[in-house]
């Protein structure tokens, strides 16, 4: 006798876990794609005496929450009704005596997706439904996306977006469209099957999606591709480094860049565009008949040849091509040769030249006086001359020499000021070259100090000349070398102030002699320390004799 707890489980069509005998073995999780066929088996054991069992059992699968709950979606009982979405796709292909309960599904539908639970029957007091376990099943598929490829920037191209025809049976389809591609269209003709699209550069690489919702079945199934665009170079910039680091200057369009003659430099050439593109680099602008200098669009450049050299950088591919160019303009502050001074019949001849980049002007200071130009008095002829970087000038003196006189040489160009002096010492023809400085204030005020530093070394030679032998040395440790001595002379029958400069017929007779005490000073080259990064200049002595 079956115990009464069985019987009112039976009777309401329940399940207790912990009964025992009943017992189903089904795959809980089967997952299909949509229009696709599938086949779940399934087997059952009861407590049942097999004597009971002589006729077929009825076998029922129902869907949870079906209404109404009678109706299944699968069973062997033809006295019982079918849901007509399942009749002839959902069929039981196993042997119900053989407690064999396998489910075939066939051409699945989204519709399907839920949970499905078995019940038996043998007899209306003899009922079962196995709801501690029941088979769900998901059936899955995305839309599909089709257009013509490849997508070309600015070229419209039509995009369709689909479902299977056998699973659109039976429920309307409700389309979206969304992606950053579609930002700019107009917000009405984004829920479409067919979407009209004009590619643009930016483009290439976004996302585009397809959204369909069955509204019957409360499902949305969407697909996502990512969008492959095709478009010619564009936003090609030259990339300039220094001293192989990282890139300091970005370049666009057609631009020009000073430089140090003494940097090195490299050049990088970039673009946007897809494919990639071919990138060259020309000097100049590219011809049809020109060879590029690099092929690869990079180049280094230890040294530039001229003042000025264009480049041009020139990406192409299949879809199109574009060029930016780029000036190199090289600069530097005066670099000062002199100057340099010679005695000659007439006065006094100075020269120096200067080179820099802009080509530096010249001109000379005369005691107070400012003198430039090409142009010739009584008193003196100033000339100058350029060529390329290089800028000469002299200057001859005629009239007006004169003992603590000073002259001074200045190039100077928007990068800076060299300049050197020459000052003019008492007796027979003699005169310092002060060596050339960074500023005319410099050389001023180094020609003053150089002045009372070489009076007072004079003095000192004479009140030592005496005692101190002939050709001894002495070396100051932070001023460089002085030497100092004494030798005969002719002496000269003209006051000191009229002998400077003048010519060799004065001099006095054979016979007469005048002790000379000479001194020479040697200034070490001397080098000044700029911050990192900048030019260092060097401050450069020339070497000081009086006599």
């Amino acid at each position: 006798m079956v115990p009464l707890l069985l019987l009112l489980s039976l009777l309401w069509g329940g399940s207790l876990q912990e009964l025992p005998g009943f017992e189903l073995r089904v795959q809980e999780s089967v997952t299909v794609q949509a229009c696709m066929d599938v086949r779940v088996s399934c087997s059952f054991s009861h407590p049942w005496s097999s004597g009971y069992w002589s006729a077929e059992p009825f076998i029922y699968w129902f869907r949870e929450g079906d209404k109404p709950q009678n109706v299944a979606v699968a069973t062997n009982d033809r006295n019982k009704p079918v849901k007509p979405e399942t009749w002839g796709r959902f069929l039981l292909v196993g042997d119900p005596r053989s407690r064999d309960c396998s489910l075939s599904i066939k051409e699945a539908r989204l519709s399907d997706s839920g949970a499905y639970y078995l019940r038996v029957e043998r007899g209306p007091n003899e009922k079962y439904s196995y709801l501690d376990k029941k088979l769900n099943l998901q059936v899955t598929e995305k839309p599909n996306i089709q257009f013509v490829e490849p997508l070309e920037s600015g070229r419209p191209t039509q995009l369709t977006c689909s479902l299977s025809v056998a699973c659109a049976r039976g429920h309307p389809f409700l389309f979206s469209w969304a992606g950053d591609a579609l930002d700019e269209m107009d917000p009405g003709t984004l829920h479409s099957s067919e979407l009209m699209l004009t590619p643009r550069p930016q483009d290439h690489g976004s996302n585009l999606t397809c959204q369909v919702t069955l509204q019957g079945a409360q499902v949305t199934l969407e697909t996502t591709v990512r969008l492959n665009v095709s478009y010619a170079p564009r936003n090609v910039r030259i990339s300039l480094s220094f001293r192989n680091v990282t890139a300091l200057k970005i370049l666009q369009d057609t631009s020009s860049f000073l430089i140090s003659e003494s940097q090195a430099l490299r050049l990088l050439c970039v673009a946007d565009s897809n494919p990639p593109a071919q990138l060259s680099l020309f000097q100049t602008s590219p011809a049809l008949e020109a060879a590029p200098i690099s092929s690869t669009g990079v180049l280094a450049l230890p040294y530039l040849g001229s003042a000025e050299t264009e480049f041009t950088c020139q990406a192409h591919n299949r879809l199109g091509s574009q060029n930016t160019s780029l000036s190199l303009i090289m600069v530097s502050p005066p670099q000062l040769l002199g100057p340099s001074c010679s005695q000659e019949d007439e006065g006094l001849r100075c020269s120096c030249s200067s080179r820099a980049r802009p080509a530096p002007s010249l001109r000379w200071r005369l005691g107070e006086g400012l003198l430039e130009g090409n142009f010739s008095n009584a008193s003196f002829e100033v000339s100058s001359s350029s060529a390329g970087p290089w800028a000469n000038g002299s200057l001859s003196l005629r009239e007006g020499l004169s003992s603590g006189l000073s002259l001074s040489c200045e190039a100077l160009n928007v990068y800076g000021v060299r300049s050197g002096s020459v000052l003019l010492l008492p007796g027979r023809p003699a005169f310092l070259v002060l060596g050339a400085l960074g500023g005319a204030g410099a050389g001023a005020l180094l020609s003053t100090c150089l002045c009372l530093l070489l009076f007072f070394i004079v003095k000192a030679c004479r009140k030592q000349a005496a005692t101190r032998p002939e050709g001894v040395d002495d070396e100051d440790p932070v001023m460089g070398t002085v030497a100092w001595g004494s030798r005969q002379k002719p002496r000269s029958d003209s006051p000191p102030d009229q002998t400077v400069l003048s010519p060799a017929e004065d001099d006095p007779p054979p016979g007469e002699q005048e002790e000379l005490h000479y001194a020479s000073l040697s200034f070490h080259e001397m080098t000044s320390r700029e911050p990192q990064d900048q030019e260092a200049t060097s401050t450069e002595y020339s070497e000081i004799k009086t006599s």
